[in-house]
């Protein structure tokens, strides 16, 4: 198991998509909010995905593949 902090940033598009929904239905991964800003035009969340690590990798890419932005977050951003 382990954890990966990320960012992700919607598209206007996609806000009101139930995407992190989807995530958790589709792979066997734990999805914690740690911060999110949503306005008209873009979404910006700070994630922690729990799980297997090719669990993780596979979930990072299906949100590319959904046309959502992913970056790492860095150590010390997000206090534990």
């Amino acid at each position: 198991m382990q954890k990966t902090r990320l960012w992700l940033m919607f598209p206007a598009r996609l806000i009101t998509r139930p995407i992190l929904w989807e995530l958790s239905r589709k792979f066997e991964v734990v999805t914690n909010i740690r911060q999110a800003s949503v306005t008209d035009e873009i979404g910006l969340v700070s994630l922690e995905l729990d799980g297997d690590r090719e669990e993780i990798k596979k979930s990072i890419a299906w949100l590319e593949e959904n046309g959502i932005k992913v970056e790492p977050v860095e150590i010390g951003t997000i206090a534990s």
